[in-house]
């Protein structure tokens, strides 16, 4: 077995969680393909019992790689999109940031991540993505996101008017600093923290949410996936901002856009003893409440 690991980059205190988990894979008779950027950045710091093998681009992992490791938050996993791509390989988040959605196995797990890897005993999850089309060509040849597509105002400027159709039907006109599309994978990210729903992963739906939005009686809406949605965005600014993920291009009004359900999706993998429900109630702290005690 080949895996790729991927990392924007670590703090100090992490080397030893990183040694482990190349020394633990060593044992495991598993074969790293670290990213070049970042096996130069640790080379100081690590033993490497063998000459490095590094990717630097989606097309060195092809036909390479069984599984891709994420080390870092959710956005560094988002990161590995780019990476993966259509060709189905299964993305493995460790989680060195705070909150951890998708890089839901804990520091504390190298060794039960390393040894479900090696007897192949990991569940991979499917998970949808978003597909943007535009006339301008935005994203280059990665325009999909595996948690949202945001329109967005430009820094301090005015709120903008954002006209929302629906398989060319009108559905709205959002007054707001913004507009977030997400999938479900998405809906724990910046869509929750603007009031959005919570959606199981296999829910085949997009969410519409607006950010602060002008008008109190407008809400965030689940649509199903199979649908079309379109934009023209106007305002006082001439220019705004458009992300999908982390990733960020600017756009005036005459840019033209779309979003529907990308045609492959992405392999997110879990152990055993973990899923949606219990990330669920680890994150957001779900029945953790004095009063559950008294049962």
């Amino acid at each position: 077995m080949q895996i790729a690991i991927y990392s924007r980059g670590f703090v100090k205190e992490d080397l030893p969680i990183i040694q482990l988990l190349l020394d633990e894979l060593e044992r495991a008779e598993i074969n790293a393909i670290i990213y070049a950027p970042f096996s130069e950045s640790l080379q100081p710091y690590i033993r490497f019992s063998k000459p490095l093998v590094t990717f630097s681009c989606a097309e060195d992992l092809y036909g390479k790689a069984d599984i891709l490791v994420s080390l870092g938050g959710d956005g560094t996993l988002l990161d590995t999109v780019c990476y993966v791509r259509d060709k189905n390989i299964p993305v493995l988040g460790i989680n060195f940031g705070r909150l951890g959605f998708l890089a839901s196995i804990g520091k504390d797990a190298i060794n039960a991540a390393v040894q479900a890897l090696k007897q192949r005993t990991y569940v991979a999850d499917k998970r949808s993505l978003l597909h943007l089309d535009s006339n301008v060509g935005l994203f280059g040849e990665v325009p999909y996101a595996l948690n949202d597509f945001t329109i967005h105002k430009k820094d301090t400027s005015a709120m903008v008017k954002i006209h929302t159709y629906l398989n060319g039907e009108f559905l709205n006109t959002y007054w707001a600093d913004g507009l977030i599309v997400s999938t479900p994978t998405g809906s724990t990210g910046y869509s929750l923290s603007c009031g959005g729903p919570v959606v199981f992963p296999e829910a085949g739906s997009f969410v519409i949410t607006p950010v602060a939005p002008h008008n109190l009686n407008v809400r965030p809406v689940i649509i199903p996936d199979n649908h079309v949605l379109s934009f023209e965005v106007e305002g006082r600014s001439d220019q705004f901002l458009c992300t999908l993920d982390s990733r960020m291009e600017t756009i005036d009004s005459t840019v033209q856009l779309a979003i529907k359900k990308e045609e492959f999706s992405i392999s997110l993998v879990r152990l055993d003893d973990s899923n949606f429900l219990h990330t669920l109630r680890n994150k957001l702290l779900w029945g953790i409440d004095a009063r559950n005690a008294l049962k």
